[in-house]
């Protein structure tokens, strides 16, 4: 028993090693393609998996990631996601919606209505082909409401990395991008919390339960815990230092969120979130740097083995003939809902065409967030793998469009102002 224990855990961390060493060599080329670090880690997830190294002789994917090391690689993947989910609530700063208020619920608004309701039609011609996950059938209220949740988010902490790759955090682009953003994400995520109470309630009692149970938990959440968590920040963040007890407290604190709204019935992810929201933001100079920053690096080594888990379950040999069709249908409608909903809105309200194209393109990026979205949606039994697979390649696909579209400016102007590359490429070099 104990040598089966320790074969187990070898097992594991060797394992753990492959996936870490398979997406840094993947990293660099995918850059070259100005594509964010999380493509190459996505497609690194989906080679090790049934899509390509089950396609050589010899049951590699078995070999390598045995049935027995899988629940382990999804503990770890678990605890990943709940620190990204912490990190993507702590993020979302909606003070910094006031500046371009009403440009921002505009764009928000359409990118996410729009999408969301072609979301829900493309759910109803899918449903009859998906209306089963083994023998579990699914509900078509959920279905119908959980891909068009998927079609609306924006993948927040993905688009910011792009604008900052990109050089547009200062330009209009960008402040309208992220903000529009993060005001969708909130109103996605409170959609997606509706339709995971649906998912899991077998009855409508039971679903007002889990529905009274959510809103005891935010309401105990802003009115007891958030204050104490700013008196404890306060009190542990004295004479410009950061007390090495904070970092234990919010990590725990994140977890036991997530633990909490798993009992009530939702996903684990909201609870992080939603802990992350209530976070003191700019209450120490020292509080990201010792906070948060160590937070992002635990996070950089546990996501990739959170795509090894995902892509196992991504076997894109499984489309051919009518789920071809439905894999275009279903990027064309994601890219369609987002493109047309934010740039329409961006136009309306004054922007020039050109940069109300390329608000469309960032706020179409959905990335990680959406592959978390995903997996929530095949632990509620509301995707079957199939129609997982097509999903995460939208995923992919809307993502990897925003690097090889959107301008890459030398420097970022300081009036916040749009400007063609070619407006930049002619700026004295001493000003990049």
């Amino acid at each position: 028993m104990a040598q089966n224990s320790a074969l187990l855990l070898a097992e594991t961390t060797a394992d753990v090693a492959a996936v870490l060493i398979v997406g840094a060599i993947l990293t660099p080329p995918f850059r070259r393609l100005r594509q964010p670090k999380v493509i190459a880690e996505i497609v690194a997830g989906i080679l090790l998996g049934p899509s390509l190294l089950g396609l050589l002789p010899g049951h590699l994917v078995t070999r390598v990631f045995p049935m027995a090391v899988r629940p382990n690689l999804s503990a770890i993947a678990q605890v990943g996601i709940l620190l990204f989910m912490f990190l993507v609530g702590w993020e979302l700063d909606l003070a910094q919606v006031r500046t371009n208020r009403g440009r921002v619920l505009g764009i928000s608004l359409s990118s996410i209505a729009l999408p969301f309701g072609t979301g829900i039609l493309l759910a109803t011609w899918l449903y009859h082909n998906h209306n089963a996950v083994g023998a579990h059938h699914v509900g078509k209220l959920a279905f119908c409401l959980f891909v068009g949740t998927a079609m609306a988010i924006t993948a927040f902490p993905v688009l910011a990395r792009i604008i900052l790759e990109h050089r547009l955090q200062l330009t209009r682009v960008g402040i309208l991008s992220l903000s529009s953003a993060a005001v969708g994400d909130v109103l996605a995520w409170c959609m997606l919390a509706l339709v995971s109470a649906i998912a899991a309630s077998s009855s409508p009692t039971q679903l007002w339960r889990v529905i009274g149970y959510s809103v005891l938990y935010a309401a105990v959440l802003w009115g007891l815990v958030r204050p104490l968590l700013r008196l404890l920040v306060k009190r542990l963040t004295r004479n410009d230092t950061v007390s090495p007890q904070l970092l234990a407290v919010v990590v725990g604190g994140a977890l036991v969120a997530g633990y909490l709204t798993n009992q009530i019935g939702l996903d684990a992810i909201f609870g992080a979130f939603t802990f992350g929201l209530i976070m003191p933001r700019g209450s120490s100079k020292f509080l990201e740097s010792q906070i948060k920053i160590p937070i992002e690096h635990v996070t950089f080594l546990l996501m990739p083995i959170f795509f090894i888990v995902t892509g196992l379950s991504v076997d894109i040999t499984r489309i051919n003939g009518s789920g071809a069709l439905e894999l275009v249908g279903i990027i064309a409608v994601a890219c369609l809902g987002k493109l047309v909903g934010a740039t329409g809105a961006a136009r309306v309200s004054g922007v020039s065409w050109k940069e109300s194209r390329i608000i469309g393109l960032l706020i179409n990026t959905r990335g990680l967030t959406e592959l978390i979205i995903l997996n929530a949606g095949v632990s509620m039994g509301v995707l079957d793998n199939r129609m997982f697979t097509m999903m995460v390649l939208m995923a992919l696909v809307t993502t990897a469009m925003a690097g090889p579209l959107v301008p890459r400016l030398p420097y970022a102007r300081p009036d916040g102002e749009f400007a063609s590359m070619d407006q930049e490429s002619a700026a004295p070099a001493s000003r990049g």
